[in-house]
């Protein structure tokens, strides 16, 4: 009966786990167990909150630095370090990341585990392949629910955009893309990943103007980091065929 009555006043106060965790705390002075008891609550509420960020950021695989492997094939620009990269600075600063490079030669890995990274620092992250936006942005437009479809971009702080070029766009949706991204310009941060230069993004633009003006905004508060070599992936599948 008291731990219904201890729920139920933890439920008035909105404290969602000090009745699941207060018989662990010490109790060595009610000064102590209280204090442990409380910590307890910020700690949960705090591994909850990170378990919500990484369920709304919809990754499509559990990717971390520590299994990124930092080899030879990727290039960092004079602007940005890998301890900046770690300590998401870029985020802070609301720059942009844009990683080009061969598919399979870990564009997506590190992009998807700066994502988490940010999930665990308390940040607001969505990912994307960008062929799957286009057209989530298309059906809103067609229902009328554009502006509503977009207000949900308000509250975020990192956006990742995957595979920036497997797939061309019309030139309305290019332009619903264009608008989004230019609404991220100097506020948010974007990570995009590509295997196109961007010498070649008229291919998925179509329109030349509305192709340089991304790229103008996208790279205007950027840091572009190229990779070399061939595919992890095929690499690793050939390596199991022998």
């Amino acid at each position: 009966m008291m731990t219904e009555n201890l729920r139920d006043l933890c439920k008035q106060l909105r404290l969602a786990y000090v009745a699941d965790s207060f018989e662990n705390a010490d109790f060595s002075t009610p000064e102590v167990f209280l204090t442990n008891v409380l910590i307890q609550e910020i700690e949960m509420r705090e591994v909850a909150k990170v378990e919500r960020n990484l369920k709304k950021a919809r990754f499509l695989e559990n990717k971390s630095l520590e299994s990124y492997h930092w080899g030879t094939s990727i290039r960092l620009p004079q602007t940005v370090t890998k301890d900046q990269l770690e300590n998401l600075d870029f985020i802070r600063d609301h720059q942009n990341l844009v990683l080009v490079g061969a598919p399979g030669t870990g564009k997506t890995h590190l992009a998807s585990a700066l994502g988490r990274k940010a999930c665990e620092k308390g940040y607001e992250v969505r990912f994307y392949r960008v062929s799957h936006l286009v057209e989530e942005l298309e059906i809103a437009q067609r229902n009328g629910k554009l502006s509503a479809f977009r207000k949900k971009f308000d509250g975020i702080q990192l956006l990742i955009l995957d595979e920036m070029g497997y797939v061309p766009f019309s030139k309305e949706s290019a332009e619903i893309l264009f608008q989004l991204i230019t609404e991220f310009y100097e506020k948010k941060s974007l990570i995009v990943t590509s295997n196109l230069e961007f010498s070649q993004w008229n291919r998925i633009f179509i329109d030349s103007r509305l192709t340089a003006a991304l790229v103008d905004r996208l790279i205007h508060h950027a840091h572009v980091i190229t990779y070399s070599g061939e595919s992890y992936r095929l690499t690793n599948a050939l390596s199991r065929l022998k």
